[in-house]
């Protein structure tokens, strides 16, 4: 999209016309999706994320000012949109375990074998407290102050909650190569 016209769009939004907004939203609506579905149990909750965000941007735009990205700062809004989703529903705490990581195999061969969504799938099946630190350090790139900072717990907990997620999604990805092979026979048949 040419740059004229997402001025535009972003002038029709801070005027209030639904028709910019609306514009607005089908420009990144597909993208801030994705990214409420890693801060997200399930489809719905990605969905009401999405829509809840995009209200805040609405709200907000007179904060954006043309300084930046658009899509970075709609980025953040539904980060920080989810993050206070999460913070009422859940409670970090830090784990006091004790992990041995065990590379027993090749996890090379796992990873041109896995696909992109297998992996998000994994992934979204890590309890909240962990998949939430793990998006924000692996994927996003916080650093552990930050993301106790935002979340309220300590760089400690942080780490231990990313720690715990890693141990957690080896282990799932372990247990994808071993099954992974079996259920193509088994689909193949």
């Amino acid at each position: 999209m040419a740059k004229d016209e997402l001025n535009y769009i972003i002038k029709g939004c801070l005027s209030g016309k639904r028709k910019a907004q609306q514009e607005l939203y089908n420009l990144f609506s597909e993208q801030m999706f994705g990214v409420c579905q890693y801060y997200s149990t399930d489809y719905s909750e990605a969905e009401d994320t999405l829509h809840e965000g995009f209200m805040k941007v609405f709200q907000n735009m007179k904060q954006f000012g043309n300084k930046g990205s658009l899509a970075g700062w709609i980025r953040r809004i539904m980060i920080n949109t989810a993050l206070e989703k999460y913070r009422k529903q859940h409670q970090l705490y830090a784990l006091n375990d004790n992990i041995d990581f065990v590379d027993d195999i090749d996890f090379s061969e796992v990873i041109d074998d896995i696909s992109v969504q297998d992996l998000i799938r994994l992934i979204r099946e890590l309890s909240p407290k962990y998949r939430v630190v793990f998006n924000l350090y692996a994927i996003e790139g916080y650093s552990h102050r930050e993301i106790g900072e935002m979340l309220g717990i300590s760089e400690g907990t942080s780490k231990s909650n990313l720690s715990r997620a890693r141990y957690i999604l080896q282990d799932k990805v372990k247990k994808y190569f071993y099954t992974a092979p079996v259920q193509k026979i088994n689909e193949q048949r």
